[in-house]
């Protein structure tokens, strides 16, 4: 049987969520990853040390597996130097979400032109800022809207390492290439799928996520990005669990979840297009580099026999669900 295996496999965009959905979707990202980065935006958004501390405890405990949870800030605008300095060794990067364009975001920055104190205190100490980029706008446009909000703080800023989550088009590539301090993350679900897949036909709320699917030329731009692994390209799924009863109703919770198949995927994708041997840096060595990480020593061995996706993991519909990988976890 024919066999491949990753070294200690890294998710630099999870969000595991709190209380029982935390229970049930952290053992399944633990399983086949070595660490991942977490998000910040619960309910209550993690923005004191007292929160962060109460959540890396909470997370911490629903593992079941070696697993490295790199943990994160939510972004504002009244950090002082001080608390920063102070909670530095506690988080790998703090994330800026602009208020409302995604989900528990409502309490994120409203005035980008007023945070520059916070942004010089993380350049200072060495602090990484992670951005959600989506401006005001046209829901397909949102990014693009982003960037020169991204051009302006790595030109004004640039000691500051800056990570452009999730993106989306083919015009972030082009940006990303343009400041030696951008560097990226890119979900699973937008290497393979475009808004057409969301909305050409019957709508699908699984395939719904926030950035939105946008058009084939910006997904192939991605992909292509990714088998080469580009240095500047990390993954990172943004895998986002909502039950499903917030998915199949008015109102659709935006999100795709795809911790407990993204890395079987990945491989089918890569092998598909002759690429398995730049998987490693795309899954793992690039956040290495970037991030100045060493996560858990982990063997993920995958065989290549058929695997047969669940319906759904407790009340989440998984991407792919009822459909066969070609790809299995050993």
């Amino acid at each position: 049987m024919q066999t491949f295996t990753l070294n200690s496999p890294l998710d630099m965009h999870l969000h595991l969520r709190e209380n029982e959905m935390l229970d049930l979707v952290a053992p399944l990202s633990a399983k086949s990853f070595a660490g991942a980065m977490i998000m910040p935006n619960l309910v209550e958004p993690v923005t004191s040390e007292a929160l962060l501390d109460q959540y890396s405890e909470d997370v911490n405990k629903a593992l079941v597996h070696p697993f490295s949870p790199y943990m994160t800030l939510f972004f504002r605008d009244d950090y002082t130097y001080e608390f920063l300095d102070s909670i530095k060794d506690k988080i790998l990067a703090i994330k800026l979400y602009p208020a409302g364009m995604t989900t528990n975001s409502e309490f994120g920055v409203t005035d980008i032109e007023g945070i520059g104190s916070v942004l010089q205190y993380m350049s200072d100490l060495g602090i990484v800022l992670s951005v959600h980029g989506e401006a005001e706008g046209f829901v397909m446009d949102r990014e693009s809207n982003f960037m020169p909000i991204y051009e302006e703080i790595a030109s004004t800023y640039p000691d500051l390492k800056i990570i452009m989550e999730h993106i989306t088009t083919a015009r972030a590539l082009h940006i990303l290439e343009q400041y030696d301090n951008l560097y990226a993350t890119v979900t699973l679900h937008h290497l393979l799928i475009t808004l057409d897949d969301v909305a050409g036909g019957l709508l699908r709320p699984h395939l719904f996520c926030k950035p939105i699917a946008k058009r084939p030329d910006d997904r192939d731009a991605l992909l292509r990005a990714a088998l080469d692994a580009n240095p500047k390209l990390m993954f990172g799924s943004d895998s986002a669990p909502h039950p499903k009863s917030a998915k199949e109703s008015c109102g659709c919770a935006a999100g795709v979840f795809t911790a407990p198949i993204a890395l079987q995927v990945l491989v089918e994708l890569f092998e598909k297009h002759n690429s398995l041997d730049n998987l490693q840096a795309f899954i793992s060595d690039n956040a290495k580099r970037i991030y100045g990480i060493d996560p858990i020593e982990k063997s993920v061995v995958f065989e290549k026999r058929d695997f047969v996706v669940p319906e759904k993991y407790g009340e989440v519909i998984p991407m792919y669900a009822g459909e066969t990988l070609r790809w299995s976890l050993a």
